[in-house]
């Protein structure tokens, strides 16, 4: 590492170079991230975005000490995660998508074990419990078991636990997976607030609305690779598709595309059974060309939609591929 990538490192909250993880299984090597530069800045609410597949989660288990890297470097808190990893997870709190609290004692205990667990006497752990129940609005269930509270509260205890310690980097992952929408949105408010006071974010999520409402930055991986990091409205402009349009016909869609990619304004057409999927400059009056040019090839649309310009479609120019669940 050169004397000015030391001095990125040290000022900022995560950073990385060339990071790679190759795993080894009886098929052979399988390259999971390779070559990945990435910065997060003190104080950011940064967002990590991929495909299934995409090397997120394997990125997240280097950073947080769980997974061991194959080359390059990655520094959290300034603190290398291969020889600092114990100075790299006292900085740090992790949320996981899996539901992790302790099912054998109540909410506050849980808080207020973590705490001991990271230096805090009995007094400061339970002082600290105490704030953070009332800041997380737990405080009517904070003598419950996790599995006598709804999800969302639930989940904003597995926030809480992993704050008590004051970490300087937070990592979310799929914090808002499987609760309610109206939890969602307050769990949103509550990291709002935390990344308004200074606290380092970095959230993966498989809800883009989510990203797009929360990071001031957000990366797009695709197959281990940084494809871009920038702002939402950055990445929207530099994405070069401003509308996509998915029609799905009744018959296979691919005799459509060559007629397809001659339309006014289209950029890209792809055909995927009986999908087509248009990138296009604009959207105004192309559907109903689109409608045409499948008629002309003898097929009927079963359905179509169109998605204005937003995070979604800049994903979906860069990777090529839905955002979807497992």
């Amino acid at each position: 590492m050169t004397r000015d990538s030391e001095d990125a490192a040290a000022d900022a909250a995560i950073h990385t170079e060339a990071l790679r993880k190759t795993y080894v299984t009886p098929r052979g090597e399988v390259p999971a991230v390779h070559g990945l530069d990435l910065t997060v800045r003190r104080g950011e609410f940064f967002g990590l975005l991929g495909p299934n597949g995409a090397g997120k989660s394997t990125t997240m288990g280097m950073l947080t000490t769980r997974v061991l890297p194959t080359g390059g470097t990655a520094r959290v808190a300034g603190f290398d995660v291969r020889r600092r990893q114990i100075d790299v997870k006292r900085r740090i709190g992790v949320v996981t998508q899996a539901n992790t609290m302790d099912r054998a004692v109540t909410i506050r205990q849980g808080l207020e074990y973590r705490g001991r667990y990271f230096g805090l006497t009995t007094r400061q752990a339970r002082q600290r419990a105490a704030e953070l129940l009332d800041r997380f609005q737990l405080g009517e269930v904070a003598d419950a078991m996790d599995d006598h509270v709804s999800g969302g509260q639930s989940k904003r205890a597995m926030v809480a636990r992993a704050l008590i310690h004051r970490p300087e980097v937070l990592f979310l992952d799929e914090p808002t997976a499987a609760i309610d929408p109206q939890a969602r949105n307050g769990l949103w408010e509550l990291l709002r607030e935390l990344n308004a006071g200074g606290q380092t974010i970095l959230l993966t999520t498989h809800y883009l609305q989510e990203a797009q409402e929360l990071c001031g930055r957000i990366a797009i991986v695709d197959r281990g690779t940084l494809l871009t990091c920038d702002t939402v409205a950055g990445i929207t402009e530099a994405s070069g598709a401003d509308t996509v349009l998915t029609l799905t016909f009744d018959g296979p869609a691919e005799p459509t595309v060559e007629r397809t990619l001659k339309l006014d304004g289209v950029r890209r057409a792809e055909a995927e059974g009986t999908e087509l999927r248009v990138y296009a400059a604009k959207g105004e009056g192309l559907l109903g060309e689109l409608i045409v040019v499948g008629a002309d090839h003898g097929l009927a649309v079963r359905n179509a939609a169109t998605l204005p310009p937003s995070l979604e479609t800049a994903f979906l120019n860069l990777t090529g591929r839905e955002y979807r669940e497992q």
